[in-house]
């Protein structure tokens, strides 16, 4: 048996920076403050504190630390780079990089998705025939050589050929039926040549392809790793698959000469395991994706039935904060990133045995099919808003300034009184307002500047969940969020939203949206309880947003949003797993929605998450008005028989789409809904964006809206 792979790794880890450090260093130089050459100084700083931490806790000897894990924007977009696959209309930009990722000069950035079932978004590559890949090993030699200079000997990390592309989408102008997968061959030569450049300085390398739980049987499998395994000038190779169950895909490998695969155990072991028995096996037995302690006994038989060589995380540690430290008031039984690493070395024996799990009971749940009135009769209540065709609204939250950053630090610390904090909240709450209403707006909102994140502001005020002080975690390029921790059961103590709502909605005449989150997002962007089913718990959180639906509406607030971008982010890897969960992720929605009254109208809102894969399902919510994101995904817009508002602006680029570009994009939308029920709005909220951004985006869009609905008349 092969034990030359160290007996402790981990497959990735967080880069964001413990204090965000990139995360700043982006905002300044997309600013303009600071130039490329600080950027990239301030990356080889996180990644030597990276290895420098990693080897402290205990990951030693050749291979064990990973590299070129670290991104300054998307692991996803550096493969393309790597591999040449960059489109030819950004190859000019000042920084064709940031230029893919966020737009540059006109151009509009490429597409952004979830990274399979995570609230992690990755890049989308485009690939066609015309594709000219070339190799670039320059970022994976870098990070060796830095790394080698500290007196570490890495593991490359690369992104497999099969996975990138299985993620990439045909580029504009490909051939009806082109698939980027076509290409495998072509790109084999790259990588069977990024594989030669790296031999003489690395022993492993790590491909990942996390695409074989959901398709592993495919032949490109079995095609890709016997070219790749059989080069006579090559590195290990150590082939990591997670997020499920890659069962199906390890016969393929195995007739592959493969050194070793890593397989995610958190799911269980597949059974195909022994055909690797004279080769490495890292059992990935601590998730890296919860924040619950791993039980020792449990990993250490899971280790056994695997006939594992070594240990490791399930994936990638860049879904989890990095350290507890400084944290206080949470609940027992957390590991994150460095005590999730501490445990892998203890379960290799190279370090202290980790505690117990903390086990609680498991209550059972009870789903109940609940609805509300036909669409028809709920439109014809809901006429007296007095809307006109094709009416224009926001998705709900507007910038957020550093002003109001501040003043929500400072009264967290205790140095702001709370009487003081809140005249901020409510003079820049009439600030909204006044804005929208000079910008023409039909349908408003008070623009959320109480709220620090669409699911932590209810965890806040919500029994059974706790929040860190700093546990960020990367969701794209700087984009942080701080997943709350539900622990409990779920409860709601008092009305969360209804004071600021009823407050917007007292200085104007037009209606104001009532902003809630929905059921299913406030559970997938949370760290949950181990220990009671995921459909339980996402019930108990649509009762408590029920109860603030039922209050807003008594409190006068006819438009109510509840917003459930996670719907698509749930959906299970694997189609056989689909259907149960669709079930009861629609029935928590309409369990939380169905006590409305027909003319209250509502809303639900998706964003960057493949929503063409679950349409029926948000066919089923039965929501009034849905708003979908279409500005950087081929503006597809599906033909619902109740309201849509497919994105007309992308929020998550500095780009300003001109007036006639939206109207081109209405004009399109009518072929597939009539203007009664065709909604105009932004992709998503633009707490993202400046006051600048978002006056003269808004203001092409009503214009644009204005423009078209006369032309329909």
């Amino acid at each position: 048996m092969t034990t030359e792979f160290p007996s402790a790794t981990v497959l990735g880890y967080p880069r964001i920076g413990p204090d965000r450090e990139l995360k700043r260093a982006l905002e300044a130089y997309w600013a303009g403050r600071t130039d490329r050459a600080a950027l990239d100084e301030t990356g080889r700083r996180l990644r030597a504190q990276t290895w420098r931490r990693l080897h402290e806790l205990g990951l030693r000897g050749p291979g064990a630390l990973p590299s070129n894990t670290f991104s300054l924007y998307d692991h996803v977009l550096d493969a393309a780079v790597m591999l040449g696959a960059v489109p030819e209309r950004y190859r000019g930009a000042a920084d064709p990089y940031f230029a893919m990722a966020r737009g540059a000069d006109g151009l509009p950035p490429l597409r952004m998705t979830k990274w399979f079932d995570t609230n992690y978004h990755y890049i989308v590559p485009e690939i066609g025939p015309r594709t000219a890949f070339r190799a670039d090993a320059g970022k994976p030699l870098g990070e060796l050589a830095e790394a080698r200079a500290l007196g570490f000997a890495t593991r490359p990390v690369l992104l497999g050929p099969v996975t990138f592309l299985r993620l990439a989408q045909a580029a504009p102008g490909a051939p009806s039926g082109f698939a980027p997968l076509d290409r495998l061959d072509d790109l084999l030569d790259v990588y069977c040549e990024l594989l030669s450049d790296l031999a003489p300085h690395a022993e492993w390398v790590q491909l990942d392809e996390p695409v074989l739980v959901v398709d592993g049987g495919s032949p490109a499998v079995r095609h890709a790793y016997r070219r790749l395994a059989g080069l006579s000038r090559r590195p290990r190779l150590l082939v990591a698959s997670y997020f499920g169950d890659a069962g199906d895909a390890l016969p393929a490998l195995a007739v592959a000469p493969v050194d070793g695969v890593a397989v995610d155990l958190t799911h269980g072991v597949p059974p195909n395991l022994a055909l690797f028995e004279e080769r490495v096996v890292v059992g990935g037995v601590v998730s890296g994706r919860s924040v619950w302690r791993t039980d020792p006994d449990g990993a250490r038989a899971l280790l056994a039935a695997a006939g594992a060589t070594s240990v490791s995380t399930s994936c990638s540690l860049l879904h989890v904060p990095y350290t507890l430290r400084g944290e206080s008031g949470l609940p027992a039984g957390l590991a994150f990133a460095e005590e999730k690493v501490a445990e892998v070395v203890a379960l290799a024996g190279l370090g202290p045995k980790a505690g117990p799990l903390p086990v609680r009971p498991r209550p059972a749940g009870e789903v109940r099919a609940e609805s509300r009135g036909p669409y028809e009769a709920r439109a014809a209540a809901q006429r007296d808003l007095g809307l006109p065709d094709l009416p224009t609204t926001t998705i709900g939250s507007f910038p957020q300034t550093g002003e109001l950053r501040a003043a929500r630090s400072a009264v967290a610390a205790g140095t702001l009184p709370v009487a003081q904090y809140e005249e901020r909240i409510a003079a820049e709450i009439a600030r909204v307002i006044g804005e929208q209403e000079a910008l023409g707006l039909d349908v408003l909102v008070h623009g959320e500047p109480e709220r620090n994140d669409m699911v932590q502001y209810f965890a806040e005020h919500l029994d059974g969940f706790a929040v860190t002080r700093n546990g960020w975690v990367q969701s794209y390029g700087s984009r942080c969020t701080r997943p709350p921790i539900l622990h409990g059961d779920v409860r709601r103590p008092a009305p969360i939203t209804v004071r600021w709502a009823t407050y917007a909605q007292s200085l104007t005449a037009r209606p104001v949206k009532g902003m809630l989150t929905g059921p299913v997002t406030i559970v997938a962007w949370s760290f949950v309880r181990p220990d009671v089913p995921l459909r339980d718990v996402t019930l108990q959180v649509a009762d408590a947003v029920r109860e603030e639906v039922r209050d807003l509406e008594a409190a006068g607030i006819r438009v109510i949003q509840v917003d459930e971008p996670a719907l698509r982010e749930l959906l299970p890897l694997r189609r056989e797993d689909r259907a149960e969960y669709l079930a009861w992720a629609v029935a928590a929605y309409r369990r939380a929605t169905s006590g409305a009254a027909d003319a209250t109208q509502i809303h639900t809102h998706l964003c960057y998450s493949d929503a063409a894969e679950v349409l029926s399902a948000i066919d089923a919510l039965d929501a009034d008005v849905t708003s979908i994101e279409a500005a950087r995904s081929g503006f597809a817009v599906p033909a619902f028989e109740r309201g849509i508002g497919p994105g007309v602006y992308d929020i998550h680029s500095p780009r300003i789409p001109d007036e006639a570009e939206v109207a081109a994009r209405l004009r399109q939308a009518l072929a597939a809904v009539p203007p009664s029920r065709l909604w105009v709005n932004p992709d998503c909220g633009l707490k993202t964006r400046t006051y600048e951004e978002v006056r003269a985006a808004l203001t092409n869009v009503v214009g644009a809206a204005v423009a078209v609905r006369r032309s329909v008349k």
